[in-house]
């Protein structure tokens, strides 16, 4: 059970990364509300602070977490088929 906590938490960290990071490049790319930098700078928060949860083992944590977030990356960015 402490394997899938874990596990989720890694999901939760890339998650908060990617929606920190993609929300300002839309405003700063594609013209969209300066508004999204609120949730973008409450997710990068929320992304440190998830940080500090992880396990001591900081090398092994952030290859794992390094395979969490292009999985994440991969799954909400690949193409869609119609």
């Amino acid at each position: 059970m402490p394997e899938i906590k874990t596990l989720g938490l890694f999901i939760l960290t890339a998650l908060a990364e990617i929606i920190g990071c993609y929300l300002p490049y839309l405003w700063l790319r594609e013209g969209k509300s300066v508004w999204l930098l609120v949730p973008a700078a409450i997710s990068l928060a929320a992304f440190a602070w998830l940080l500090s949860l992880h396990p001591t083992a900081a090398g092994r944590v952030y290859a794992a977490y390094g395979i969490a977030l292009i999985g994440m990356a991969i799954i909400m960015f690949a193409p869609r088929s119609a």
